[in-house]
């Protein structure tokens, strides 16, 4: 029965053993192995087998790209400006082993890595110039990083300046301008806008001047061309009255031919003309002798008959 209990405990103890020997490695995951305190080998993903009390698993190392957004730092400028700028940097493990024996604490050794090449790019720099290069200097720092961390296992992808905050009075200073700025700009385009409207102003009076010429210019010509039309009219007009006047005077005429006058009844017409010449207004009329002595003879027939 002690022996059973025994061998029970054996096999127990052997599976466990066993168990505890076989690992398991997740995707994007390597582990690296050491033997009797020296390195043996990494891991990839999938099954493995160790040997037991003389392997282990010296480090689990994450092959995913990683993200270290590291505290703020202070950097002083060209010009003595020291401001605080906080960095993020983008990396992955290239090689698990030189990560695990390259350096002690590879994120700290990055971090101060990082802080000591900010400091340098940034103090060659002026402020104006820090503030409007990020891509220059993440640029900058992504080749210097990269290069220095590649003898630790590591590959940096990408550098990018989270936030830089200047001191207060500076960030003053600079609202200040850019609200001074914005109000050039305002009064620029304020004056640009009534530079505008005036010329639109001055070309909408001209405009409206030469309409006005033009519209007199037509006036004049119309009215001229009534009053010579009205002038058409009116000498049209008289010439119809005398040429109706001739014409009367051509139908009495011939009325009186037609009717058998004498020369006498003609010169006695031709008396009344005189008259309605005169129309009482000459002071002296020049009749002719012919009938003059017509007159006299139609006076003294008027007397002869009033005698009988």
């Amino acid at each position: 029965m002690e022996g059973l209990i025994i061998t029970l405990v054996i096999v127990v103890i052997l599976i466990a053993l066993i168990t505890s020997c076989i690992k398991i490695v997740p995707q994007a995951n390597a582990y690296v192995i050491e033997r009797l305190g020296k390195y043996q080998s990494t891991w990839n993903p999938g099954v493995h087998f160790k040997a037991p009390f003389i392997d282990r698993v010296a480090r689990k190392v994450l092959l995913k790209e990683q993200v270290a957004d590291f505290a703020p730092q202070p950097v002083i400028t060209k010009d003595n400006v020291t401001m605080q700028i906080d960095s993020v940097v983008y990396f992955k493990i290239a090689d698990p082993k030189l990560y695990a024996y390259g350096v002690e604490n590879p994120i700290m050794a990055m971090e101060n890595l990082t802080a000591t090449t900010l400091r340098n790019i940034i103090g060659d720099m002026e402020l104006d110039a820090t503030l409007t290069s990020r891509e220059s200097i993440n640029g900058q720092m992504l080749s210097t990083i990269d290069s220095a961390t590649d003898p630790w296992g590591i590959k940096v992808t990408r550098v990018e300046l989270k936030n830089i905050q200047p001191p207060a009075a500076i960030r003053e200073a600079m609202e200040k301008q850019m609200k001074a700025e914005r109000e050039k700009r305002a009064a620029i385009l304020n004056a640009e806008g009534e530079k505008q409207s005036m010329i639109l102003q001055a070309e909408g009076t001209k405009e409206s001047a030469v309409l006005k010429a033009e519209a007199e210019k037509q006036a004049t010509i119309l009215k001229a061309e009534a009053e010579k039309q009205n002038q058409i009219l009116l000498a049209e007009g008289k010439a119809e009255a005398i040429r109706k006047v001739q014409e009367a005077t051509a139908q009495g005429i011939e009325m009186i031919k037609n009717a058998g006058a004498d020369d006498a009844v003609i010169k006695l017409k031709a008396l009344d003309s005189f008259a309605k010449v005169a129309d009482g207004q000459a002071t002296k009329i020049i009749i002719p002798n012919e009938i003059a002595s017509l007159a006299g003879l139609a006076k003294g027939l008027s007397e002869t008959v009033r005698e009988k």
